[in-house]
Formats: structure tokens, sequence, C-alpha cells
């Protein structure tokens, strides 16, 4: 397959659990709700391909696999399955609570080059903890954003998960601000997105949007990026980057034919459809243009995640393009270039590059 041995940037991940797991504690991140399990696809995935990673034989079974995992030891079991991933680059938000290795220690153990996605809103509430609902709070959020930017490759927003993707539309901030450990008030995140668009198009960096599947608090039909459409018109300069996008793939892919600064990846979707991913992959290209879509893991606390990712993608997307292949509908030099744009190409050419010599800005 043309996908074998191509290399791979991951423009969307986060950190992983640095603890040692047990069962329940695994279990619970092998999934998007507290009820993740070994008795699922993803579960199957974790047991064929990540077993061989820690020198066990494929389809182990789940106590051999978590008690070899707990003989190795987080760091030992992250830097094997990590660094087999394939990947170059990689692009992590570290908006997500305390517990996840973070930067500096998740490029020690994956290799590569790392760079950060900034969360709009974890900044947002890090500024109103320090200061409250004062008058000057967005100012203060502003220059907060702008601070983190520097030395980042993009920013990012979970606007879906707060009040969905119908957020309203507007440039100036609400008259006062509720104190909000977790913001929820749409007028203020209508703003807070965007002023990440406007940063974003000023900046030169994407603004990745989750849409599509999530946690247990999102509601996934105020999650379909088609609610988007006003705002993509309304910001023409911005390059906007839609994640995981399941089960409205196929509307990202009008979305990314449509607009041309628009662009999608299927994300954590592929490990968890099993052997539906050469099927959401098709879909997604059936209108998507090859430009447009980028490859990320999603990868979350687990570093079997971000090794499936790439172990499933590869192989979805090596049994499409032969497929195209063999029906004559692509030749091996537009297959190529098809493969490298999905693998690396399309992410390095909106995302800036990475200066591995700055670190991120405290929070």
């Amino acid at each position: 397959m043309l996908t074998d041995d191509i290399t791979l940037t991951d423009h969307h991940c986060h950190g992983v659990t640095a603890a040692d797991l047990d069962r329940p504690g695994f279990e619970a991140l092998l999934g998007e709700g507290p009820r993740g399990s070994f008795d699922s696809a993803l579960g199957l995935a974790v047991r064929r391909w990540c077993a061989p990673v820690l020198d066990l034989p494929p389809h182990t079974g789940a106590d051999a696999y978590l008690a070899r995992r707990a003989d190795l030891g987080w760091r030992e079991v992250a830097a094997r399955l990590l660094g087999a991933a394939g990947t170059a680059r990689w692009l992590v938000d570290t908006g997500l609570p305390d517990g996840l290795t973070d930067l500096s220690e998740f490029g020690a153990l994956a290799g590569g080059e790392v760079g950060e996605i900034v969360r709009l809103e974890q900044v947002a509430e890090q500024v109103i903890a320090e200061v409250g609902g004062t008058a000057k709070v967005f100012d203060r959020i502003e220059a907060a954003v702008r601070e983190r930017a520097e030395g980042a490759v993009g920013l990012k927003t979970v606007v879906a998960y707060r009040v969905g993707l119908d957020f309203p539309l507007t440039s100036t901030p609400p008259p006062t601000l509720a104190p909000e450990h977790r913001l929820t008030d749409p007028a203020t995140l209508g703003w807070l997105v965007g002023l990440g668009a406007r940063l974003g198009a000023e900046l030169g960096l994407p603004l990745q949007i989750h849409t599509g599947f999530g946690d247990p608090d999102l509601r996934l039909h105020r999650a379909d990026p088609l609610l988007l459409t006003d705002f993509l018109r309304a910001h023409p300069g911005l390059t906007v980057v839609l994640l995981h996008c399941w089960p409205f793939h196929r509307n990202a892919a009008y979305l990314s034919h449509v607009f041309e600064h628009v662009h999608m990846d299927l994300g954590l979707a592929i490990p968890h459809v099993g052997r539906g991913a050469r099927a959401v992959l098709g879909e997604a290209l059936e209108l998507a243009p090859f430009r447009s879509l980028l490859y990320s893991s999603d990868g979350y606390g687990l570093p079997e995640l971000h090794y499936l990712g790439a172990v499933l993608w590869r192989a979805a997307l090596g049994k499409l393009v032969d497929e195209w292949l063999g029906d004559d509908v692509i030749t091996v030099a537009d297959a190529e270039a098809l493969v490298s744009g999905l693998a690396h190409g399309n992410a390095e050419r909106i995302y800036p590059s990475s200066d591995t010599s700055r670190k991120p800005k405290p929070r």
C-alpha cells in the first residue's frame, strides 16, 4: 500500500495520562463517555494492534494486556506506542485539566516536532478566575489570548460543548459577565469565538472547531458543522479546521467544498468505527477537495489512541486508494499525491512551523 511508510502530521491531539492505570481507569479513557470498555471495536483494536508493540501476541486478552502495561510502566508504554505511530509532527491541544503530560514531556516521549494549540475557553476561564467579572475582563482576555498565541501554531474552541454551534455572531462583548468557573453564557462565548477568529486571521493561525461526537455533556444535534455556515461566511480570511465531524462528516465535506478556507479531519472517529473506517474516509472524500482533509488522531490520555489513530488511518486510506487504483479511477502518481497531502502536506500548508525553542506561556 502507498500508505505503509508515509510519515504523518497529527494536527490535533492531546497529552497522555502521566500515571499507571488500573482497568477501570484505562477503560474510562477508552471512549468518549464514562462507559468505555474493551468490549467495543476500539477495545478489539487495542488488543489486535497495540499488543504487539508491548511484546504481546495479537488479540491478547484484556487482563494480560493490562498486566504487561503495568509491568512496563506508563512512560515506557507511551514511548513505545507514540514512537511507533510514525508521526513526525504533533500539534497538541494544551487546554485540558492537569494529569496529562505537558508539551515538553510529551515531546520527549513521542519524538518529532511538537507545537501548541491554544484553547480559547481555557484561557478565558483562567482570566475570569483571576480578575472576576470586572469591566476590563474582556480586554484582559484578549491580551491573554494574544500572549498565549505567541509561539503557538493554532487556536481551538469547544463552543459546541458549551452552547452548540449556533452561537451568536458578535464582535461586542456583553455588558456584564457573571462569574462562572465554566463559561456557558452564549453572548460571551459568541464574542470569544469571534475574538479567536479575528486574532487567527490577523496572526495567520488556524482556528480549530470541535464538531460532531464527543463527551456526554455535548448535545450532538447542536454540534452539526452546518450550523457554522453564517460564521464561515463572515470570516473568509480565517483558516478554519472542523474537527472530528462524525456523524456529520458529509456535512463537513460539503462545507469544505463550498468554502475555500474550510478544512476538516475525522480524528478519533477512525479507531472508533473499526472496520467502517474506509467507508467513512470515502464518504468524506465524496465532496471534500483533497487539499481540505487532514490527519489527526485526537489521541487523549491513552497513547494507544495516538497509535491506533495512525495505524487504522493508514490501513483505511490504503484500502480506499487500492480500490480506486483497481477501478482505474486514479493514477499511481495522483494517488501518491493524495496520500502525501492527507498525511502531512495539507497540515504543513495551513499551520505555521513550530519553534521548539520557545516554550508555551505559563497557564
